[in-house]
C-alpha cells in the first residue's frame, strides 16, 4: 500500500512540476485551471472520506460472511453508483457557469468563461472517481488494499505524457499573462487529459476485482440492501463531509481573490503573489506523509477496529488506537521538518521555469511551511476519528469536524476582511495547521471520555522524543542548506536541478543524522518503523 502511494505521490509531484512549467505557478490560466479541476476532486474528498471508506466498509465486511461472499451486496451497490454518480455528475456539469461563477471572486468574464470552458472538460471526473472510490473500498473489504493505492499512478503517468506533449506543441511558459495567446485547443487538451486520467484510474481497478472472484452483475434491486439503516449512518458523514467540503470551497472562493489582485499587478511583483494554484500545491507536497504513513496504516487499523467493536472486544480498541498513533511519529515528524528547513528549494521544483521561478519559489515557500505545522495533528486527528467510524458512530465525527470547520472560517472571513490580497493565501494556510491542532485536541477529549485511556501519554513522549531528534537532524540540514545559498536566493534556487541537488544533499544529510540519533538513544519505535522496510531487502536477516 505505502509503495503504491509513494510512487503514485512522486508522479503527482513531477505532475506539478510539469503543469507549472506549462502554464506557470502563479498566473491566472494557473488558478483557473486549478480552480476547475479541484471541484471534482472534493467531491471525491466528500464520498471517498464519508459514505465509501467509512460506512459502507463495515457493511461490504458484514456481506462478506454470506455464502456468496458478499456478491450480489456488491453488484447492487456498484450499480447504485453508477446511478447516482451519473445524474450527479450530468446535473453539476450543465451547471458549470453558476459554480464557477459561485466559487470565485472578484473574477473579471474572461477569467469566468476560461473557467467555465475548463469546468465542461473537468465535472465528468466525478462520476468515476465515484466508480473508483466504491470499486477501491470493495477491494479493500476483501483484503486487496494495494490496488487502490496503486491506481492514481496510472492517473499520473497519463496526465505526464499529456502535460509533456502539450509543452512540446506549444512551448512552455516564460513570462506575461498565458491568458493573452489562450485557446480552446488548450483548453481541451489539459483538462481533457486530466478528465482521461481519472476514467482510466477507475476501469483499472476492474481487473484485481475480477481475480477476486467475486460474481458481479449490475442490479438494480435495491430493496433489502439494508439502505435505511445505512441511510442513517451516511446521514451524519455525508453531513460532516458537506460542511467540510463546503469550507473547502469557500477558502478556495476567499483564496481566488489573490488571482484577481494579480491582474492588476506589475508582472514582477505579480510573481509573488501565491493563489489558489500555489496553495494546493503546498498542501498536495505536506499531505504526503500522512497519505503514506498515516492514511496507510489507518485503512488497515480500521478494518481491525470494526472487528473489535463486532466481536464485543472494545478493550482492544485503544491498544490498536496507541499503536498506530505511534508508528507513524518517526516518519511524520521528520518529514515535518523536512518540509520547514527545505520549503525554498521544494518551492522551486513546482515554481516553473519562468522569469520569475525564483519569486515564485519565495511565495511558494512561505505556504509550505505554514501547512508543515500542523500535519503531526492532522494524522493523529485522523486516527482519533477512524475509531469512531468504526463503532458506525458517525454524528460525533460530524460535530467535530463542523465545529472545526465552522472556527476555520470565522478565522478566514475575517483574513479576508483584514489581509491584503497579496498575502490571503498565507492566512488560510496559516488556518489550516491552527485548525489541525485545536480539532486533534478536540478530538483526544472526546475520545478519552468514551473509551478511556488509550495511553497518551505514551504517544506525546514519542512525539517529544522523536522531535528533538527531528530538530537537531533540522539544523544540520540549515546548515548544509546554508552552504548551498538556500538563505539568499543562490545554489539551491538558481535552476531546477539545483535544486533537486540540494534538496537531495539536504534532505539525506537529515536523514543520516536523524536514524543515527534515533538508534543511539534506543528509541523502540525505530524497529517498528524500520523492521518491514528492511525485511523487504533481499538477504536481510533479522
Amino acid at each position: 500500500m505505502a509503495s503504491g502511494t509513494l510512487v503514485s505521490r512522486l508522479l503527482g509531484f513531477v505532475r506539478t512540476a510539469l503543469l507549472a512549467m506549462a502554464i506557470g505557478s502563479v498566473t491566472s490560466v494557473a488558478d483557473i485551471f486549478e480552480k476547475a479541476n479541484v471541484i471534482p476532486t472534493i467531491i471525491y474528498m466528500l464520498l471517498a472520506g464519508g459514505v465509501f471508506n467509512v460506512v459502507l466498509i463495515p457493511q461490504l465486511i458484514k456481506a462478506s460472511k454470506a455464502k456468496d461472499r458478499g456478491a450480489s451486496y456488491t453488484s447492487k451497490l456498484i450499480s447504485l453508483t453508477v446511478v447516482v454518480m451519473g445524474i450527479l455528475t450530468l446535473i453539476l456539469t450543465l451547471g458549470a457557469r453558476p459554480l464557477i461563477t459561485a466559487l470565485t471572486n472578484n473574477w473579471s468574464e474572461p477569467m469566468i468563461v476560461l473557467g467555465t470552458a475548463f469546468a465542461y472538460w473537468s465535472l465528468p471526473q466525478i462520476f468515476f472517481y465515484g466508480l473508483y472510490a466504491v470499486l477501491g473500498q470493495v477491494l479493500n473489504a476483501n483484503g486487496r488494499f494495494a490496488a487502490f493505492m496503486w491506481a492514481p499512478a496510472i492517473n499520473n503517468i497519463i496526465q505526464l505524457v499529456v502535460i509533456g506533449a502539450f509543452i512540446v506543441t506549444f512551448g512552455a511558459y516564460t513570462s506575461g499573462d498565458p491568458m493573452q495567446d489562450w485557446s480552446s485547443l488548450k483548453t481541451m487538451w489539459l483538462a481533457g487529459g486530466a478528465t482521461l486520467g481519472i476514467v482510466m484510474q477507475s476501469l483499472v481497478l476492474f481487473w484485481p476485482l475480477k481475480k477476486v472472484g467475486l460474481k458481479l452483475t449490475l442490479d438494480f434491486g435495491w430493496r433489502g440492501m439494508g439502505l435505511r439503516h445505512v441511510g442513517k449512518l451516511a446521514i451524519w458523514t455525508l453531513a460532516a463531509m458537506v460542511i467540510g467540503n463546503l469550507s473547502s470551497l469557500l477558502y478556495s472562493k476567499i483564496v481566488s481573490g489573490a488571482t484577481a489582485a494579480r491582474a492588476q499587478m506589475p508582472a514582477e511583483q505579480a510573481a509573488s503573489v501565491a493563489g489558489e494554484y500555489a496553495l494546493n500545491t503546498s498542501q498536495l507536497i505536506t499531505v504526503l506523509p500522512h497519505s503514506l504513513f498515516a492514511l496507510t496504516v489507518a485503512t488497515v487499523l480500521f478494518n481491525d477496529f470494526a472487528r473489535a467493536f463486532a466481536e464485543k472486544r472494545v478493550n482492544d480498541v485503544g491498544q490498536l488506537l496507541n499503536r498506530g498513533m505511534r508508528s507513524t511519529a518517526i516518519p511524520i515528524v521528520f518529514c515535518t521538518i523536512v518540509f520547514i528547513v527545505l520549503a525554498g528549494p521544494l518551492g522551486r521544483l513546482f515554481a516553473g521555469s519562468s522569469e520569475n521561478a525564483a519569486q515564485a519559489a519565495g511565495a511558494l515557500g512561505q505556504l509550505l511551511v505554514l501547512t508543515s505545522l500542523g500535519l503531526p495533528f492532522k494524522s493523529l486527528q485522523f486516527f482519533m476519528l477512524r475509531v469512531f467510524y468504526a463503532e458506525e458512530d458517525t454524528r460525533t465525527p460530524m460535530l467535530i469536524q463542523t465545529a472545526t470547520a465552522a472556527l476555520g472560517l470565522v478565522l478566514a472571513f475575517s483574513a479576508a476582511a483584514l489581509v491584503d490580497p497579496m498575502h490571503i493565501a498565507a492566512a488560510i494556510a496559516f488556518i489550516y495547521g491552527l485548525t489541525n491542532v485545536l480539532g486533534c485536541i478536540g478530538t483526544h477529549y472526546l475520545v478519552k471520555r468514551r473509551y478511556g485511556s488509550y495511553g497518551v501519554t505514551s504517544v506525546i513522549d514519542t512525539y517529544v522524543r522523536v522531535g528533538w531528534m527531528a530538530t537537531i537532524a533540522g539544523a544540520v540540514g540549515s546548515l548544509v542548506l546554508w552552504l548551498l545559498g538556500g538563505f539568499s536566493f543562490g545554489f539551491a534556487y538558481s535552476s531546477l536541478i539545483n535544486a533537486i541537488i540540494s534538496i537531495i544533499l539536504v534532505a539525506g544529510t537529515m536523514g543520516v543524522v536523524y536514524i543515527g540519533l534515533l538508534h543511539k538513544t534506543k528509541v523502540p519505535e525505530l524497529d517498528g518503523f524500520l523492521g518491514p522496510i528492511l525485511r523487504r531487502i533481499p538477504g536481510f536477516k533479522r
